[in-house]
């Protein structure tokens, strides 16, 4: 004696309804979009227009090179660290102080590099640059 429920033919369920799945993906990429731009609100601004000119002088450069010897050059006329020292004091006494280009040889000492700076620095030049080659 068996008890029997509904058709025989009945499978089950072969497909996944993939539409409430969907519908949640729609409302999260609408409120995604919605915060993004509050998020990050733009103001539009107008800047105000001035009649004064801009003068602007081009920088003045100081190339400081040292070989791997340690020999220290100010625009490729060697000099001692005395000497440095003192072009670094009259360069930091001017009106528009000079930037300094430091070129080192990649086998220079770092004390030696580490003692130019430090007289540029005791001068009162702080814009130094390094070069390097690419």
């Amino acid at each position: 004696m068996g008890f029997q429920l509904g058709e025989d033919n009945d499978v089950g369920m072969n497909e996944m309804n993939l539409i409430p799945l969907i519908d949640i993906m729609l409302v999260l990429m609408i409120i995604f979009l919605v915060t993004a731009t509050v998020a990050n609100p733009s103001i539009p601004l107008t800047l105000p227009k001035t009649t004064a000119d801009i003068m602007d002088l081009p920088p003045k450069n100081v190339t400081i090179s040292i070989n791997a010897g340690g020999e220290v050059a100010w625009n490729g006329k060697v000099l001692t660290l005395d000497e440095l020292q003192t072009k670094f004091n009259e360069a930091g006494q001017e009106e528009r102080q000079p930037t300094i280009v430091l070129k080192a040889d990649k086998e220079s000492r770092y004390d030696t590099v580490a003692q130019v700076m430090s007289r540029a620095s005791e001068a009162g030049l702080s814009d130094i640059a390094f070069a390097t080659d690419n």
